[in-house]
């Protein structure tokens, strides 16, 4: 669980005429992520791919063109279908042929729409103004400028302009025209010379003979025209697609298969008579693999499990065991299980075997040394998390996995912060929706599976507070008025926020040292004792020593008196809350004696050391040890954000007023009850249920929509901080993350069959 699956590295050789063979099984497995060979080894070359594997390739760009255009996605799949390759030669050219000329005529008929539309756009300022196309040009001694701008400075543009003698506006809603006389000698750009400078745009005169309002309906009804014969095309496109769309898919997955088969040869170290082919496979499918390449291959190659990934240390990051020959418990050329002599004729596994034992490193690997592939090993409650953990990157084979701690925690630190039994249950609901109806779609049903842990939280925790909406109603029901716990916004409670904000410093001072024990063990598995406990003991030392003093009573007349007095149980809370805070806090705990205190000192001292022995530029941040566990005061805080917005929303619709400290509601009575009975002056506010009917109405606005807010500022404000812990705090602690995610060699059909 905190583990990946252990992986070994396996090597299959063979005489090149056996390569289809072993292609076939090893795809049809679909468990080896082959490592591609780098040519570095005399004697080897990259392989070449099968012939066919131009072609495929081809064909399934051109299937892959047609669903573009067709739109079709995995929902028009249809039942599953055999795909031969004379239903695909014949039906993929019918197919392409009508797609191509349907979206041909798609293309023109939109090119042309576009054109017209353009000509509407140049010719409706026409039209505003009014005036005839054919009087606006044509002219041998007239000039015409139409446009938009500034009539003032064009005005007196040309007022001040010598190359003009005489000048008329004609002037509409958004634009106007321009027609001037030229002086004598002025040449044919004389009204532009007069322009240049001046705030106006000028539009090009269409030709026609008609009124722009006449020309601008004859290209709407163009328009018209070619949207209804574009809506046919689309028509006929969308039954082709409907027709089509299953076979497409078919035939891309059919494809694709063809093209990685085909293909494959371009990872394999070959020679002129054999093939070495090496990859990563979980060490437990081993015996499957090299089973299933004897059975469909028989004895023409050699199988061997050269490497085993372990996660123990000599030293290195990833460590390898160096595997026997044979090991995996099905026979090999190596040890006489294969058909040895007609391996060596064929020069495969004796050509493949020397190029092992060739190596200068005293390695076994053929192919180039990578690191194995990362396939994380978490129970199926836990599974949903790993994409918390992978969206900051996929753990390395050498480290560990934090999915089960984020599982642990994340949810915990969600629902403790809302605590509200109905924004639980919305909460629930829209999880079960993503996880259920999003089952191809991975990560929006891993979501789903973390916010149905964040919900069950929400109400367990909403239970506990006895809050419903924000309102008390639920602590009346089940708990008698008095829920064993509350979130200490009434004064009579503040004692409760107080408390909040303390327990939160604790459960930081928990996650972080859960997170450097963690270090502390891959720096040992990775290093040695040593390294660990100058590494990752020198801030445990650090982080506990210092928060040791800090709930002392070493200068505890310097400190915060509600550090010694929350948990010890003396009533420092007010009496109407008492018994309940001593449910909760009654720890008798009155802080560590002052001696301790020295003793958490010396060893934050001490850690102070042993932090500069390791590493002398990290004791430039040795004040982490108090900030990384002041954020996690966040979590109290956004606890009593989020309950002061809803008792916000609920205190402006059904009105509040405060007795004993605490405050209650308006819901089973209005205000005249309370003057009664308390005064005016225990009257927060009267509520808008409570004016009359226009407020009534805005009040039930004012429900739904502050609800609304509340319930997505949980996820934006609660759920982003929750993360921020678990990624900033916690993980900054051990977690570096950039493992490589297993890829085996293989395809998971959805489309196809071979029955």
């Amino acid at each position: 669980m905190l583990r990946p699956e252990q992986m070994s590295k396996v090597s299959v050789t063979g005489a090149k005429r056996f390569m289809d063979d072993v292609i076939e099984t090893t795809h049809e497995q679909n468990l080896l992520d082959v490592s591609d060979y780098d040519g570095t080894w005399e004697g080897f070359s990259h392989g070449t791919p099968v012939e066919g594997a131009e072609e495929a390739s081809d064909k399934l760009v051109t299937v892959r063109s047609l669903e573009s255009i067709l739109d079709v996605d995995g929902d028009d799949a249809g039942p599953t279908r055999i795909v031969t390759d004379e239903a695909l030669e014949a039906e993929l050219a019918e197919v392409r042929a009508e797609v191509n000329e349907l979206n041909d005529r798609r293309d023109e008929l939109r090119d042309e729409l576009r054109s017209v539309q353009e000509d509407i756009d140049a010719v409706e300022p026409f039209a505003d103004l009014g005036i005839d196309l054919d009087l606006l040009s044509g002219y041998d001694t007239l000039q015409v400028a139409v446009g938009e701008g500034d009539r003032e400075d064009v005005e007196r543009s040309l007022v001040d302009a010598d190359s003009v003698d005489a000048f008329e506006i004609h002037e509409g809603d958004d634009v106007f025209a321009v027609f001037a006389y030229p002086a004598d000698g002025a040449g044919e750009d004389a009204l532009d010379e007069a322009l240049v400078g001046t705030d106006f745009s000028t539009y090009e005169v269409p030709e026609s003979e008609s009124s722009p309002e006449e020309y601008v309906g004859e290209l709407r009804h163009r328009k018209q025209q070619l949207e209804s014969r574009l809506a046919t095309v689309d028509d006929e496109l969308e039954e082709v697609k409907l027709d089509a769309a299953g076979f497409l898919l078919a035939a891309e997955e059919q494809l694709s298969i063809e093209v990685q088969k085909t293909e494959a040869p371009l990872a394999f170290a070959t020679t002129e008579n054999a093939f070495v082919a090496e990859g990563w496979i979980p060490t437990e499918r081993y015996t499957q693999f090299a089973s299933a390449l004897r059975d469909d291959v028989g004895q023409h190659v050699e199988v061997e499990e050269i490497e085993r990934a372990s996660f123990k240390s000599d030293g290195q990051e990833a460590t390898r065991e160096q595997v026997p020959s044979g090991t995996g418990g099905e026979p090999t050329a190596a040890d006489g299980g294969a058909d040895e002599p007609e391996a060596r004729a064929d020069g495969g596994a004796e050509q493949g075997s020397a190029a092992r034992r060739a190596k200068p490193d005293g390695g076994s690997v053929v192919t180039r040394n990578d690191d194995p592939p990362v396939v994380q090993d978490n129970p199926g409650a836990v599974k949903p998390f790993e994409v918390l953990v992978n969206a900051v990157s996929r753990p390395k084979y050498s480290e560990f996995d934090p999915s089960v701690f984020v599982f642990l925690t994340f949810p915990v630190f969600f629902g403790f912060m809302i605590g509200d039994l109905a924004y639980g249950i919305l909460y629930t609901a829209i999880g079960y929706f993503l996880y259920t109806r999003f089952e191809d779609r991975p990560a929006f049903k891993s979501m789903g599976g973390i916010t149905l842990f964040a919900g069950g939280f929400t109400m367990l925790f909403g239970i506990l507070y006895g809050e419903f909406l924000g309102l008390h109603v639920l602590g009346e029901v089940i708990w008698g008025g008095h829920p064993p716990m509350e979130k200490g916004l009434s004064p009579a409670g503040i004692y409760w926020a107080i408390g909040w904000l303390v327990v939160s410093i604790f459960v930081g001072i928990v996650h972080l040292n859960i997170g450097w024990i963690l270090d502390f063990f891959e720096v040992a598995e990775h290093h040695d004792i040593k390294h660990a406990v100058l590494e990752s003991g020198s801030w445990l030392l650090m982080m506990n020593g210092l928060w040791v003093w800090i709930f002392s009573l070493h200068y505890g007349d310097a400190k915060p008196a509600f550090l010694f007095t929350l948990f010890d149980g003396t009533g420092a809370a007010p009496e109407s809350s008492q018994q309940y805070m001593q449910a909760m806090f009654e720890l008798g705990f009155n802080g560590f004696p002052a001696v301790v205190g020295i003793a958490g000192l010396v060893a934050f001292a001490v850690g102070f050391v042993f932090l500069a022995i390791a590493d002398l530029a990290e004791v430039v941040e040795f004040l982490n040890v108090l900030v990384n566990v002041l954020s996690y005061a966040r979590i109290g805080a956004v606890l009593l954000a989020k309950a002061g917005m809803a008792l916000a929303v609920n205190l402006l619709v059904f009105g509040a007023y405060q007795h004993d400290g605490e405050i209650h509601f308006l819901t089973s009575y209005g205000p005249e009850y309370v003057v009664n009975e308390y005064g005016a002056g225990a009257i927060m506010f009267g509520g808008l249920f409570h004016g009359g009917a226009a407020l009534f109405l805005v009040g039930i606005v004012v429900l739904i929509l502050g609800h609304a807010l509340v319930l997505t500022l949980g996820i934006t404000s609660a759920g982003l901080q929750a993360v921020r812990l678990e990624y900033v705090e916690f993980f900054g602690k051990f977690y570096e993350g950039g493992g490589r995610e297993y890829e085996p060699f293989g395809y998971d059909r959805q489309y196809t069959t071979e029955d």
